[in-house]
């Protein structure tokens, strides 16, 4: 999916000359999942990053992960918006049909809230992020892990270091655009 080009208000601050298609908000880059790890970029340009869990507990309906993660998105989009542009991994292949389905429902949320509040959005291939890091399109998750270690990040799981990695490419990359 090619990103949205929204028009961006003017920025106060006086752009510097970097790597990245930042103008006024927040990047955001997101591994979904029912342990979703995410890295936020942030006009000072210090990537934070973490892991959330979007588990259900044994009383929640079957829809509950979803209406969490959007009022999550809404307090991630509040406390460090506004948001610009969030980058997510696109997984084409699962190998549990149970996974399958929580990533086809977060991307439904993810992809539905940003069209609702007009933030550009793109998914990045995983074999592209995993080649852009670890310098093979097939690395495993340690070797994403190490990679991301090396760049001088210390994820907590191969959850965060991917994200951390696709915010890596979103910004060095300027989004794929060569």
């Amino acid at each position: 999916m090619d990103i949205l080009t929204l028009p961006v208000p003017p920025c106060s601050a006086t752009p510097k000359a970097k790597a990245t298609t930042l103008a006024c908000g927040s990047l955001v880059a997101l591994d979904l999942g029912t342990s979703t790890g995410w890295a936020l970029r942030g006009r000072g340009d210090v990537i934070s990053s973490g892991t959330v869990s979007f588990k259900p507990s044994r009383f929640d309906g079957g829809g509950m992960r979803f209406v969490r993660f959007r009022r999550w998105l809404e307090q991630l989009d509040s406390d460090a918006g506004p948001i610009e542009a969030i980058y997510y991994e696109e997984v084409r292949r699962h190998v549990g049909t149970d996974a399958a389905h929580v990533y086809g429902g977060l991307q439904a949320v993810l992809t539905s809230y940003c069209e609702e509040h007009l933030i550009a959005y793109q998914g990045v291939p995983v074999g592209t992020i995993k080649r852009f890091i670890a310098g093979k399109g097939n690395a495993d998750k340690a070797a994403v892990i190490d990679a991301v270690r090396q760049r001088g990040f210390a994820p907590v799981d191969d959850n965060e270091a991917d994200a951390i990695a696709i915010m890596l490419w979103a910004t060095e990359t300027k989004g794929g655009v060569q």
